[in-house]
Parts: C-alpha cells; structure tokens; sequence
C-alpha cells in the first residue's frame, strides 16, 4: 500500500491506495464520488474522463499513485463551473443524452473544446469527442449543444484559451514544478487540429528511443537474400509497396521524408514524418528510425525497424527477420490497443511482402503499388480471424468434454 497525496475538487486527500488501483477506482470507492462512470476499462470509451492538472485524462488506465501532488478535478467538481453549467443547459435543450451514463465523460471533454475552439466548427469538435463514445444518441444533438455553448460564448466576447490551460509538454498530470522529467514548453502547445497543404518541415535530427512496444515478425521471398537487399536500397520502390504509404520529398540513401495514410473507421489520420536510414551490406541487414505526427488528432509516434536477410532455399530465397518497435501517443493510442496492433501489423507485413513480391517478379507498378492502408476493413478482417480461433477453441473444449 501506498500513502499518496492530492488534491480532488480543489480539497487536499491524503490516504492509502495499492500500487494498481485506478485513479478512477480510487475516487469511486476511496472518495465516493460515483460520478466518474466505468465503461471499457481500456481507455477506449471516455466515460471515466476526469481533468488532471487541468487536463482530460482517462482515469480508468491512470494510476492513481502517479497522481501524486496532482490536481484532479471530477464532474462533481464542476458543479459551480460556468461552462459546464452552460453544457448542461444545451445538453438539456438539445436533447444531447439519454441513459446518460457518457454524459459525465463527454461533459468534461466538450467543457475542453469550449474553452479551446475558436469556433463551432462542426468537424473539429467531432474530432475532439471522438474519444468518447456513446451508444444512444447518434451525436448529433451532443455536437449541437458544444456549438451552441461555443457560439454563445464568442458571441459575448470570451475569447478561446488556445492551450486549456496547459503549462507543460507531456502527459496529462506531470505538470507538478519542480517534479524530474517535467519537460517544460518553450512554445505554445498546438491544441487545435491543423489542416496543412505542405509538410512541417522535418527535424534536423532523429533521436534513437526505446519503444514502448515491440513486435518480432517475418516474412519469405522467393529471391536470392542480395538481391532483396539491393531492392531495399530502392526507397521510392519499398514505399510503394506499403500500404498507405506516400514520399513529400526525394530521398536520400540516409534519410526518408513521407506519410502514412490510415482510416480506422471514423478516425482518419495522415503521419507526416521523416526517417534516419542505416545498412550493413556485409550481413544484409538494416535499420530505419522515424518519427511522424498527425495534426488533425494531434496523435504522435516514434517507431524503429530492423530487418535481418537470411537465405533459405540454398539461395533461391530469402527470409526477412523484422523487429518492430512503436511509441504511440494522443488520440489515436486510445483505439490501437496492443493486441489489435499486433494483428494489423501481421496483416500489414502480408500486404507489403506480397507487393514486394510482385515487383520483383516484374509485375506492372500499377499492380505493385499498394493501396492507402483502409484500417477499418482490416479490422474486420482481423476480427472474423479472432472469432474463428475463439470459435475453434470453444469446439475443442466442448469435444474434449
């Protein structure tokens, strides 16, 4: 057990939690405030949203020892808040719930996008409660009530806090003075989604990381071990062959400008980003680091890939070893839990060697050249894949009895 220290709508708590338990367990069951809702327990649906530091978090996947000193703020404590209030009254009025059981989640994340948005802007503000689902009301009157809270607001002159309040880069709840790690901002922090025609320009540097996940796949080629190594050599040729996968720039054999494209469901992202490229032709294998940021979700990630050659088939083949590792931060990190992430990834591998295939076997580009990668089918996919083992299983089960 650990003693910690915080202050929850605005009072001083000091009593003792285990290492594991949720800061969304800890307020419902320590402090009794049932107001933050249980859905998933992924971080996935938004009900439990709670404000952390000022800052809406997820406090179902949120320790609540790693709140220490943290200002943690519940629906409850909102009450007196005049946005909120203003929310309730819309949400009322436009007939915005109906169990209610989101409602608590999705006012403090709408509560965000008033004190955010410039404007009532249809799409931004579905983009910024995307991470709240509901099951009853279709959103539409939920979307109405934030624009009409916006516009109401403007309309009196309160003008947008472009970073919510936000004093620091980094997670939701690491803004204590003082406490290690804290990176401070130099810079205002983007908040908004921003729609650009022109790449950012790409950072001089691309730092090696450790990754917070890792993935170890591999994949066969019917083609001599140097001549795939030579094939990878061929940047704008390897892009090609991966699905939703885009060059803003002319590559170098160092350096990789480009974009990856995904639509997962709802959500449609674009990663802009730039890669550091390493080879060791004397035992074929390579490495290539990137970094990317997609603006509209405001979702970032690191990732690192290392490929190993290997010959099989005395030489007529080639087995290509992947290590895969992935950092995954913002919005879209809600959505890409580890195991769908592992299983997308498999079906991704499949894609891109099979178009790498082709191209070398001489096949037209046209025929090589990979689609934009439509996450939303994969998952299906996926899925029918899982609920087939499951099924699989369960008939084993049921024959061994």
């Amino acid at each position: 057990m650990n003693t910690i220290a915080l202050n929850v709508n605005r009072r001083a708590v000091q009593t003792v939690a285990e290492p594991r338990t949720s800061l969304a367990d800890f307020v419902r069951d320590k402090l009794d405030l049932t107001g933050t809702h249980l859905g998933c327990e992924h971080g996935v649906c938004g009900a439990c949203t709670v404000l952390l530091d000022g800052v809406p978090a997820r406090s179902c996947i949120t320790y609540a020892v790693a709140c220490e000193g943290a200002d943690v703020t519940t629906i409850e404590g909102l009450d007196d808040d005049d946005i909120t209030a203003e929310l309730r009254a819309a949400f009322t009025r436009e007939h915005a719930l109906q169990c209610g059981y989101c409602t608590p989640g999705m006012l403090v994340s709408a509560r965000d996008l008033v004190l955010r948005l410039t404007a009532a802007d249809e799409r931004q503000i579905r983009i910024g409660l995307s991470g709240n689902l509901c099951r009853c009301t279709g959103y539409v009157g939920i979307v109405r009530a934030v624009q009409s809270v916006i516009e109401a607001r403007r309309a009196r002159n309160i003008a947008p806090e472009p970073d919510g309040g936000r004093k620091v880069l980094g997670p939701a709840g690491s803004g204590r003075s003082g406490r290690e790690g804290v990176i401070q901002a130099s810079r205002p922090v983007q908040t908004e989604p921003v729609y650009a025609s022109e790449p950012a320009a790409a950072p001089a540097e691309i730092p090696d990381f450790t990754p917070a996940n890792r993935l170890e796949r591999d994949f066969t080629l019917p083609h001599p071990p140097k001549d795939v190594f030579a094939m990878f050599n061929d940047i704008a040729a390897v892009a090609a062959c991966l699905p939703g996968a885009s060059l803003t720039a002319v590559p170098s054999p160092e350096r990789v400008e480009g974009a990856i494209r995904i639509k997962l469901g709802p959500i449609a992202a674009t990663f802009l980003g730039t890669a550091r490229i390493e080879r060791d032709p004397n035992n074929l294998s390579g490495r290539i680091v990137g970094i990317g940021n997609d603006r509209r979700s405001r979702s970032a990630t690191q990732g690192e890939i290392r490929y190993q050659l290997a010959s099989i088939e005395e030489g007529a083949g080639a087995r290509v070893d992947l290590s895969i590792g992935y950092t995954l931060t913002g919005m879209l990190a809600q959505v890409g839990r580890p195991g769908l992430v592992r299983d997308l990834a498999e079906r991704l591998i499949a894609e891109f060697a099979a178009n790498l295939d082709r191209r070398m076997s001489g096949v037209s580009s046209e025929q090589a050249t990979a689609t934009e990668l439509q996450g939303f089918s994969m998952i299906s996919e996926v899925l029918r894949a899982r609920i087939t083992r499951w099924l699989g299983r369960f008939v084993k089960r049921d024959g061994a009895a």
